[in-house]
Parts: C-alpha cells; structure tokens; sequence
C-alpha cells in the first residue's frame, strides 16, 4: 500500500471523511491536495497532515464549476508536480420532504455533488492522459444512492448517478490505465447525526464511547477513519485490475453491491397488453417486488 511519490487531491477534506481519506493518503506516502470551502478547516487539514511528516497544500473553494476543478488539478501539477489519485467526497445536504423541497435545496445538491464529481473527473482525466501511466478515480457514493432515504430525493439523486457515471467511465477509461470506482461509506460525521436513530451513536462517540458490535457489524457504521483503508487500497497497485465497481465500507463491515440486473422475465407473443401483465403479475412478478430504503435490525430502530 506504498503510495509514495503519488499525488492526490481529495474535495471536502477540512472535517469528517474527506479529513480521513486526506490522512490516510498522506500517510501512506501520497502528496494531498486537500479541498473545503472552508479557510480554517482546511488549513488545519493541511498543519495536521505536515505535522505528521506528510506533504499537503489547499485549495478553498466550492467543487461543481471547471474553474475549481482546474484549479485543484493545476495546484496538485504545481505544487507537487503531477496527479495519481483523485478522490471526490465534497458534499452538502439539504434534506426535505418531496413537496417541500425548493428548486434551491435541489440544485444545490446536485451540483455539489453530481457536477462537482463530473468537472473534478473530467479535469483529472485529461491530466491522466497527457501524463500517460493511467490513474486512479474514486467516487464518493451512498446507501442513499443505492436504496433510496427518506427525505432525501437530491441526495439519493446525485448518488445514484455518480455511481452511474462511475460504471460509464470505468468502459471509457479503461485503455488509458485509469480505474473508476465508488466508495459508499457510512461514518459517525455530522451528516449521519442528522439522521433520528444513529444520532445517539454519533453522540456516544464524541464522548470517547465505543460504538457497539451491532452497528459497526449489521449496520456497518464507525468512525470515518474506518472507512478510509479502501481509499488507500483503490489508489493502490494492489487495485489496478479493479474498476467500475461499488464498494461499502463502514464499522467492521466491507462489501461489494451488486449491478442493477434483471430479476425476472417473462415474455409474451405480440407483446405485453395491460391485460396480460394483470393476469401474469401475481404469479409471475409479485413475489420478486424489491423493498426501498436501507433494512437494518429491529434492535437498533426506535422503539
């Protein structure tokens, strides 16, 4: 897991899991670019990582327009003299309800996270290709994207297609060396205190108390330094053969999700009438209904 001489550049790295991932590179030998709107938190990423013997610098600046990703590859170049790794983890949330939900809450999300991962990646991967060599590429996803959450139709959104514009890029860059992937994680941050039944858990360990065995295993939730080995493993050598995949990490719990696949066919000369998809839908299609939203034990639900 050496990445010395690599260089990477993580967006919204001054708290939470982008601090993490940026550690976590900088510990394993990689010159990081560390990116937060703001000043302080990333200044403070940046003195933390140096402290530790580490090589940073930052970029303030809010991800989703090309200006700040060029800016972010162009610092990594200047300062470091190449790029290896990108990792897009900046994100906001603006949680409401359908019908009430602004045009506002909505466009602010996606273009954090949905633009902000595409002109991040789009400007790396030039730089990849006139450097030749290949890269590495990794997308911050979510459960959300995945399952669906409730309250959360920007969120989910924007997750969702980044791991859709993950699957798509890993078939276009594949020639050039550079693998694509998402990473899902779930992490004691502010933005899983948000959420009613972790919000205790979040609490329990600001106060130094370990999360029990349920949460970091059936729920797959811990500590954002829990969820930054698979950042160092994909930047790897080790994970050069592996792209366009989905990964959750969290707690004690790592997993791969499955791609969207048929789950059941049937089929019907001339074609399906409304008529004949109510006569078959009961025994053909009903008992392979999907459920919606995460699934976790009924011992950590509210009572």
């Amino acid at each position: 897991m050496d990445l010395s001489g690599k260089v990477a550049i993580v967006t919204g790295s001054g708290r939470g899991l982008g601090l993490a991932y940026g550690k976590e590179l900088a510990r394993r030998g990689a010159a990081v670019v560390i990116n937060d709107v703001d000043r302080a938190g990333a200044d403070s990423a940046v003195a933390e990582i140096v402290a530790a013997g580490g090589r940073a610098t930052a970029v303030v600046a809010p991800v989703g327009t090309s200006e700040t990703a060029g800016e972010l590859v162009a610092t990594a170049v200047e300062a470091f003299g190449r790029l290896d790794v990108l990792v897009t983890n900046a994100g906001i949330l603006r949680d409401k309800v359908l019908w009430k939900m602004t045009d506002e809450d909505f466009d602010a999300v996606i273009d954090v996270h949905l633009r902000g991962t595409f002109t991040c990646v789009r400007e790396a991967v030039l730089r990849f290709r006139e450097q030749g060599g290949g890269g590495r590429i990794i997308c911050i996803g979510s459960p959300a994207g995945q399952r669906g959450n409730f309250g959360q139709t920007n969120y989910s959104a924007a997750k969702a297609g980044i791991v859709g514009m993950v699957r798509t890029w890993a078939m276009e860059l594949k020639r050039a060396g550079i693998t694509v992937n998402a990473v899902c994680p779930v992490a004691a941050t502010a933005m899983t205190e948000t959420i009613p039944f972790l919000a205790p858990h979040v609490e329990s360990m600001k106060r130094g108390e370990p999360l029990p065995a349920i949460i970091r295993r059936e729920v797959g939730m811990g500590t954002p330094e829990d969820a930054a080995g698979i950042v160092s493993f994909l930047a790897s050598d080790a994970a050069a053969e592996i792209t366009g995949q989905a990964l959750s990490v969290g707690g004690d719990r790592l997993a791969l999700w499955s791609h969207p696949q048929l789950t059941t066919t049937a089929f019907h000369d001339g074609g399906w009438a409304a008529e004949d998809i109510a006569r078959s839908w009961d025994q053909t299609f009903a008992g392979s209904i999907e459920s919606v939203g995460e699934e976790f034990p009924e011992e950590v639900m509210p009572k």
